[in-house]
């Protein structure tokens, strides 16, 4: 098999439990097994849906920022308290517990590395809709 070049920005590395690893355009697969590698160059908050919550119900969550700096927070558990927030500079990565509500805001542009497993995952508006990460078409750490 040749070995060639992937591009991070555009494509999603999925890592299959049977230890096989396939790149392919980014798009919502639910039928993918496994983890999901994704590289994002985000300019703005709207880049990463800073207005919405993300969760990963499968798996502890990588989010990495490659350059620039980012605010991770975690949603408040109990409800009622205040974000969590974690600073993320180049080179630096936080891990997200399973099941924990999360999302990011950037302080420059950045790019950001996210390793997931993907499968049933869902966006929170912050006002409260919840849709499915299909439904939305991929996103966030996406």
């Amino acid at each position: 098999m040749p070995v060639t070049p992937i591009d991070l920005f555009t494509s999603f590395v999925h890592l299959h439990r049977n230890g096989e690893i396939h790149a392919g355009r980014r798009a919502p697969d639910p039928g993918r097994d496994g983890w999901r590698l994704a590289a994002f160059h985000a300019k703005t908050d709207a880049d990463v849906h800073a207005d919405h919550w993300e969760v990963h119900p499968e798996a502890e969550t990588v989010v990495s920022c490659l350059i620039g700096i980012i605010r991770l927070y975690l949603r408040p558990e109990p409800p009622g308290r205040e974000e969590e927030e974690i600073r993320l500079v180049a080179g630096t990565a936080a891990i997200v517990p399973r099941g924990r509500w999360h999302r990011i805001e950037l302080d420059t542009p950045s790019n950001i590395l996210a390793v997931t497993l993907p499968r049933g995952s869902r966006l929170e508006k912050r006002t409260g809709t919840c849709i499915g990460r299909e439904e939305a078409g991929g996103g966030g750490e996406r």
